[in-house]
C-alpha cells in the first residue's frame, strides 16, 4: 500500500504527464535517500544555496544558479532580479515597482495559463507584463517597437502550452533584446536540455526540478553570476513565502547529479504506446496513433480519438468516467474539447499501461450493453 492509500487517499494512475497536479515526479531511490537524510539534519541555508547554485552552474554550463520551489517561482524571482537588481532596499518593495524600469514584454501567443497565468507570476515580481502581437501572429517590429525605457527584460515561454505557430524564434527575441542591452529571460520549464539555452546566449533560464530533470517538487534558474546572485537575494523579499527547503536543494543537487547519465527510452515509449494502441484497435468508435509531444521533446504519447456517435459515450465522459474510478486514472486531456485523448508514458509504472486499455474497453462495454 502506497503511503497516499494509507492516508485514505485513491490510489492515482498518472498517464498525463509530468503534472504538478499530479505530484510531477515519483523520484529514484538516490533522491529519495538524499530528502530524507536532509530532513533529519541541520545546514546554513546560505550556504547550501550558493553550494546548489554551482552545482546548478556546473550541470547547466552557467555562471551560477539559484535553486527555487518551482518553475512558477523562477518566473516571480527572476522577474522582480530584473528590476531590482541587488539592491536591498527596492528588493523589499517588490511587488511595488512603479516609478521602476519594470515592464516585462512577452509575446501574446506564450501569455498562457499552466495551471496558473503567466502574467500573474510576472506580477507577484514586480513586473508589468507588456503583450505583443497577436495570439497567433508577431512580427519583429511588435517586439522591437515596445521596447522604451521602462523596459526590464523580454521573456520567452517554451512550452507546449504556448502558441507553436506564428511566434518569433527564441534567436529573434534574444538577438533583440542584446542590441537594445536588454535580459532575456527564458521560461524553459519542462524542457529536457540544461545547457541548450544558455549557449545560444540567453542571460536568465528558468526550469522546473520536477518535470524532466524527475527531482522533488523543486525548480531552479542558472545565467550570469550577476543576475543569479540578484535572484537569491530576492528570498529576502518576494522569494521569502516560495522559499525552498533543505529537503528541497538537498532532492534537487542529487537529481542533478544522476541527470547525465539518465539513458534516451524513445524506443521503450514507442513500444509501450504500440502495445495500448493495439489493445484498443478492434473498439468501435477509437482511432488510436502516436504523436510526439507538441514542443518537440524527445516524448512519444498514444493519442485516441474519441467518436462518440459509434462509442456512445464522449471523450470528456469517458475522462470523467476514468478519473472517478479507484485507481483513479489520469489520461492527458489537452485537446479533450475535440475528441482526443492522450496517454503519457513517462510517468506509468510497468503493466499500467494494460490497466488503462482494460479499463477503457470496461467502461464502452458498459455504456453499450
Amino acid at each position: 500500500m502506497s503511503i497516499f492509500e494509507s492516508f485514505g487517499l485513491r490510489k492515482v494512475i498518472n498517464a498525463s504527464g509530468k503534472m504538478t497536479a499530479l505530484g510531477a515526479s515519483a523520484v529514484s531511490d538516490e533522491v529519495a535517500d538524499a530528502l530524507k537524510q536532509a530532513a533529519q539534519d541541520y545546514v546554513d541555508i546560505d550556504e547550501m544555496m550558493e553550494f546548489a547554485g554551482s552545482v546548478i552552474a556546473e550541470y547547466t554550463g552557467a555562471e551560477d544558479g539559484c535553486p527555487t520551489c518551482g518553475a512558477a517561482a523562477g518566473i516571480a524571482i527572476s522577474t522582480a532580479s530584473v528590476i531590482t537588481g541587488k539592491n536591498l532596499s527596492l528588493i523589499e518593495r517588490m511587488p511595488d515597482s512603479e516609478g521602476l524600469k519594470n515592464e516585462i514584454i512577452i509575446q501574446k501567443g506564450q501569455q498562457v495559463h499552466f495551471g496558473a497565468s503567466i502574467a500573474q507570476m510576472v506580477r507577484i515580481g514586480g513586473g508589468k507584463v507588456v503583450e505583443v502581437g497577436n495570439a497567433n501572429k508577431v512580427e519583429a517590429d511588435h517586439i522591437e517597437q515596445a521596447i522604451t525605457d521602462k523596459t526590464a527584460a523580454l521573456l520567452y515561454i517554451k512550452s507546449h502550452h504556448a502558441v507553436q505557430k506564428g511566434m518569433q524564434t527564441i534567436e529573434t527575441m534574444m538577438k533583440t533584446a542584446k542590441d537594445n542591452n536588454i535580459p532575456f529571460i527564458i521560461d524553459a520549464a519542462a524542457e529536457e536540455d540544461f545547457k541548450k539555452y544558455i549557449q545560444m546566449g540567453a542571460d536568465i533560464v528558468i526550469y522546473s526540478g520536477g518535470k524532466a530533470l524527475e527531482g522533488p517538487t523543486s525548480g531552479f534558474i542558472c545565467g550570469s553570476k550577476e543576475w543569479m546572485e540578484a535572484c537569491r537575494k530576492q528570498y529576502k523579499g518576494i522569494g521569502r513565502p516560495m522559499k525552498i527547503g533543505k529537503e528541497g536543494v538537498a532532492g534537487l543537487i542529487a537529481a542533478l547529479k544522476q541527470y547525465p547519465f539518465k539513458e534516451d527510452n524513445a524506443e521503450e515509449q514507442i513500444e509501450r504506446m504500440t502495445k495500448l494502441n493495439d489493445s484498443l484497435a478492434e473498439v468501435e468508435g477509437l482511432t488510436c496513433s502516436i504523436k510526439q509531444d507538441e514542443a518537440g521533446r524527445a516524448i512519444y504519447r498514444a493519442q485516441i480519438q474519441v467518436d462518440a456517435s459509434k462509442t456512445g459515450i464522449s471523450a470528456p465522459e469517458l475522462l470523467h468516467r476514468l478519473e472517478s474510478g479507484n485507481p483513479a486514472i489520469y489520461l492527458r486531456h489537452h485537446y479533450v474539447n475535440v475528441g482526443i485523448l492522450s496517454v503519457d508514458p513517462r510517468p506509468l509504472l510497468k503493466g499500467q499501461e494494460d490497466i488503462i486499455a482494460n479499463e477503457i474497453k470496461n467502461i464502452l462495454n458498459e455504456v453499450q450493453s
